[in-house]
């Protein structure tokens, strides 16, 4: 018998098995959930929380201001933030699996380059290339890919993969004593090593659509249409064009409060050690809090789904500016006398945080559907990230010139009721979908 005879013999007895055998019972979707959660988790830690462990380290070898060292961190957020509107359309055509796979490579390159700066434009160069590869294999990319699968459970989904990066401060004790044990360019080498150990391999489970693997979003087998619940109308999936979205006033609003949010988030995680131990604060007690800080956003962030189908996505939204406004008034008093303070800080701050970064993706999704929701997640942090890229500098300016950030952290409690400002006036949803109706669907 010939080989080509005996391949199709195969390829029948594989496709009648495929058709005969039922499907797993558990979604495949709850998989990448999984993955997502441990991506997420690294990069979160290592990258994001674990730089303000390394500051100081550096500030002592280099003798460069808080400012400039601060910068590194803004153009990380600023190759995010210009790259998320392209990664936003590459993931809706591409899928995830390639850009996290490149991403992960990319982020493993910049630690190597940073664990050999001698230079402050090679140590912007290494952190523009780790945002070049964040920007790749986390953020728009895996919260695009698992909201694809997901449809009355994506609140719940993208709350639970959001929970992964508040997790992420749990590694900054862990990075902290690896660089006062084996020296920060040693530690460097080693987390970007945990890169390609860990995140090449999960970027196979992503998957783009359930479509094509015999489901429906949530699990449901093709064929057959998901019932909405009896108490409430089903709701019409909106497919606004991206350049339609963009024009569109309610997204300015959304966006434009998201960047007060990353204002603010990225001056308080990237100068969280550097503040405590400028009040004289013990380097491991200063670790501790911001390892506590956005484990304890995990709350809202797995709260804020339920929250929002109860109260609405646009309250949940508004009022986790009010959160983080009370957080910074207490962060702002905090001194070696009343260290307390950094309880209510805590509380109040992480739940703001993570009420905002769920109710922010469910409010997108609730006005322009599933279709796009990668573009136009990816334009929103776009301009998101304007904020990010601004607000660690500017908070390191004010500690440069005045030695404290207490008017920093006064300050940007206003900017964070600006942002509430600004989404409690956004337009309802139902506008946005009548927008939407307008105008033909572009195609999944």
């Amino acid at each position: 018998m010939s080989w080509p005879v005996l391949a199709r013999l195969f390829r029948r007895r594989a496709e009648s098995s495929e058709i005969s055998s039922p499907r797993p019972r558990f979604f495949y979707g709850w998989y990448m959930v999984a993955a997502a959660v441990i991506i997420t988790l690294y990069t979160g830690g290592v990258v994001n929380f674990g730089f303000t462990a390394v500051f100081d380290p550096i500030a002592e070898q280099f003798h460069w201001s808080y400012a400039q060292i601060s910068l590194a961190s803004s153009l990380r957020g600023l190759e995010v933030g210009l790259l998320s509107a392209i990664v936003g359309m590459l993931v809706d055509k591409w899928g995830p699996r390639r850009l996290i796979l490149g991403g992960s490579i990319l982020v493993a390159l910049g630690f190597v380059v940073l664990s050999r700066v001698s230079s402050l434009g090679m140590f912007y160069a290494a952190f523009a290339l780790i945002a070049l590869g964040m920007s790749a294999c986390t953020g728009v990319v895996l919260l695009t890919a698992v909201s694809n699968w997901f449809d009355k459970r994506a609140g719940i989904a993208t709350g639970i993969v959001a929970s992964g990066f508040g997790l992420g401060g749990t590694i900054v004790p862990l990075v902290t004593a690896l660089i006062d044990t084996l020296r920060w360019r040693n530690a460097m080498l080693i987390v970007g090593g945990g890169m390609l150990a860990i995140c090449l391999p999960l970027a196979l489970v992503m998957r783009t659509r359930p479509e094509p693997y015999g489901y429906y979003p949530d699990g449901a087998p093709a064929g057959t249409t998901p019932k909405p619940p009896a108490t409430e109308p089903p709701a019409k999936e909106t497919h606004a064009p991206v350049l339609r979205a963009l024009r569109d006033r309610a997204f300015w609003h959304i966006s434009l409060s998201s960047m007060c949010h990353a204002f603010v988030v990225g001056a308080v995680v990237t100068h969280i050690m550097p503040y405590l131990e400028s009040l004289e604060i013990e380097r491991s007690v200063a670790s501790l809090v911001a390892l506590v800080l956005p484990v304890c956003s995990i709350a809202g962030r797995l709260s804020s789904g339920w929250l929002s189908n109860r109260f609405g996505n646009k309250t949940m939204y508004s009022a986790s500016f009010v959160f983080m406004t009370t957080g910074l008034a207490f962060f702002g008093y905090v001194t070696l006398g009343s260290f307390w303070l950094v309880v209510p800080f805590i509380i109040a701050f992480s739940l703001g945080w993570g009420f905002s970064v769920i109710s922010r993706i469910t409010l997108l999704r609730e006005h322009y559907g599933r279709a796009i929701f990668g573009a136009v997640l990816g334009f929103n942090s776009t301009i998101m990230m304007i904020g990010n890229t601004t607000g660690a500098p500017i908070a390191g300016w004010v500690y440069d010139h005045w030695h404290s950030y207490q008017g920093a952290w006064l300050a940007f409690g206003a900017l964070t009721l600006l942002g509430m400002l600004l989404a409690l006036t956004a337009p309802a949803a139902e506008k946005g979908r009548a927008l939407a109706a307008e105008t033909p669907a572009e195609p999944a």
